[in-house]
């Protein structure tokens, strides 16, 4: 069954992933899983992976949607995206770590995208 929270969070990856796309960006998984993590969206753009993890609220009560990726969250991201690499045999590529903030109240009011939001 899906509770209200699942459907906010996919809400919130199809906008950010609308969002990627309109600025250029080429989608290349969403909702990518391992034994580590998950990562919400990997794209590409200009010869770089980015991997993209989307935060979505409907109000500020709980602070800022990028507030929630704390190290630990973070940790696990990298991870998984090292474990991407690995698998895909990836090379001679750049990588970042972005993160998609969007708040909503049934339609995107504010969609914040923080390019490198964390590193290594």
């Amino acid at each position: 069954m899906t509770n209200k929270n699942q459907l906010t969070g996919k809400h919130g990856e199809d906008i950010a992933e609308t969002y990627l796309i309109d600025d250029g960006y080429e989608i290349i998984t969403r909702n990518y899983r391992c034994r580590f993590g998950e990562i919400d969206i990997i794209a590409a753009r200009n010869g770089t992976l980015i991997f993209v993890e989307v935060k979505t609220r409907s109000d500020q009560r709980y602070g800022l949607p990028r507030e929630s990726v704390t190290y630990a969250k973070q940790r696990v991201i990298i991870k998984t995206a090292q474990q991407y690499i690995q698998r895909y045999k990836i090379k001679d590529k750049l990588f970042r770590f972005d993160v998609i903030e969007i708040f909503y109240d049934r339609q995107p009011t504010h969609v914040v995208h923080i390019d490198n939001a964390f590193s290594l």
